[in-house]
C-alpha cells in the first residue's frame, strides 16, 4: 500500500512538473479569462532575462489549430529566447476565429473574438512590463484573417504579420498599422489569385489588392520589389516609420514558412508604433 501511494505521488508530481504554471514568471503558463460571460485560454512564453519595456508578440492559430500546436510548429518561443519578448498564444472557440466569415464555430456563433484578445492583452500589459508601442500579431489562415480584422477594429498593434490568409472585413476606418504578408502562390485553401478556395468557397482580395488596400492607409510610397531565389518580395516605406511588405513564395502552399518567425520578428522590431 506505502509503495503504491509513493508512486501515486511520483507521478502526480511529474504531471504537475510537465504542466504549464498559472502565474507570469518565466516559462509557459496557462491564464483563463471571462469575456462576455464566457471562459476564454491563452497560454504564454516568457523568456529568462526578460528586460523592462518588453515586446509582446500575440500568435494566433490557424482553423482547427490551438495554442498549444502554434507554440509547439512556429518557432516563437525560441526567437523570444534570442531576441528577449513575450509571446502569447490565445485559443480559439472550436479551433477557430470569427473572422467575419471564416471559419468554423466561432464565425457561426458569432464569437467576439476582437474583445476576447483585446482582455488577453490588457491582462498581460497590467501583469508584466510591455512596451504598448512593441504590441504586434501573427497569425496564420483563419488566425491571419483574424490578424486582418484585429488591425480594422483596434489599435493595440503597431504591425501584424497574416500568413496564407486575406482581408475579409470591412475596414470603413483603419488605423495605421505595419503589414508584413507571406502567402505561397499554390495555396488551394486561401487562394493566392483570390479565386474561390477550399477553406474560402468565395473570392477574395488577392495578396497584391491587400497590401495595395495598407499602403494607402499608411500614406506608403510605392513599393520596391526584390527577388531571391522562390522569395519576391514587395516592400513600401511609409511615414511614422511604418512599412507594408509582402513576400509571395513561388510554389508556396497553405503553411507556416520555415523563414516566416524569424523574417517576421525582425519585421515587427524594425516598425515599433507610437509610445502611449
Amino acid at each position: 500500500m506505502w509503495a503504491r501511494r509513493v508512486a501515486l505521488l511520483v507521478a502526480l508530481f511529474v504531471v504537475a512538473a510537465c504542466a504549464p504554471a498559472t502565474g507570469f514568471a518565466p516559462g509557459v503558463s496557462a491564464h483563463t479569462i471571462q469575456v462576455g460571460g464566457i471562459d476564454r485560454d491563452y497560454r504564454l512564453y516568457i523568456p529568462e532575462g526578460l528586460p523592462k519595456s518588453a515586446p509582446l508578440v500575440v500568435m494566433l492559430h490557424g482553423w482547427t489549430g490551438s495554442a498549444e500546436q502554434a507554440q509547439r510548429e512556429y518557432g516563437w518561443d525560441e526567437q523570444a529566447d534570442s531576441a528577449k519578448f513575450v509571446v502569447a498564444y490565445p485559443d480559439g472557440v472550436g479551433g477557430s476565429w470569427n473572422a467575419d466569415g471564416c471559419c468554423g464555430q466561432a464565425s457561426k456563433d458569432d464569437v467576439d473574438d476582437v474583445g476576447f484578445i483585446t482582455a488577453a492583452v490588457r491582462n498581460i500589459t497590467e501583469k508584466l512590463d510591455i512596451d504598448p508601442a512593441r504590441i504586434y500579431l501573427a497569425g496564420i489562415s483563419n488566425g491571419g484573417i483574424m490578424a486582418y480584422k484585429l488591425a480594422c477594429n483596434t489599435s493595440l498593434f503597431a504591425a501584424i504579420g497574416p500568413d496564407a490568409a486575406t482581408q475579409l472585413a470591412a475596414c470603413p476606418a483603419p488605423r495605421p498599422t505595419s503589414v508584413l504578408h507571406i502567402h505561397g502562390t499554390e495555396d488551394r485553401l486561401v487562394r493566392y489569385d483570390g479565386q474561390p478556395g477550399t477553406a474560402l468557397p468565395i473570392a477574395t482580395m488577392t495578396p497584391p489588392d491587400v497590401s495595395a488596400f495598407w499602403r494607402n492607409v499608411d500614406h506608403c510610397e510605392p513599393p520596391a520589389t526584390t527577388v531571391d531565389g522562390d522569395l519576391t518580395t514587395s516592400a513600401a516605406s511609409c511615414p511614422s516609420g511604418r512599412g507594408v511588405e509582402l513576400i509571395t513564395v513561388a510554389g508556396g502552399e497553405h503553411d507556416w514558412p520555415s523563414f516566416a518567425t524569424e523574417r517576421m520578428w525582425d519585421f515587427f522590431a524594425a516598425h515599433p508604433g507610437r509610445r502611449a
